[in-house]
């Protein structure tokens, strides 16, 4: 295999990009668990942050994962699209 071959086979079997949006992921989660005791404790500063972990593992893991996966999908289809 020439080197274009394997970038192009590690491009697609590699997992690079997958942990930074698994992450927030798992903030997002926890979030959620830290808002549901917030409220059922009526703690309002836990449901405060607990929405705010909601919300930073919902919006910044889409944003995250959308510019660390999907980018580079782009950018290999325009690069078949130019041949």
């Amino acid at each position: 295999m020439n080197d274009r071959q394997l970038e192009v086979e590690h491009a697609f079997m590699g997992e690079d990009g997958h942990a930074a949006p698994a992450l927030l992921s798992l903030i997002g989660a926890a979030g959620a668990i830290g808002l549901g005791i917030g409220v059922a404790t009526d703690s309002d500063v836990l449901a405060i942050i607990g929405g705010v972990g909601v919300a930073a593992g919902l919006l910044v893991g889409n944003v995250l994962s959308h510019m660390t996966i999907d980018y580079d999908v782009y950018r290999r289809l325009e690069d078949l699209e130019k041949k």
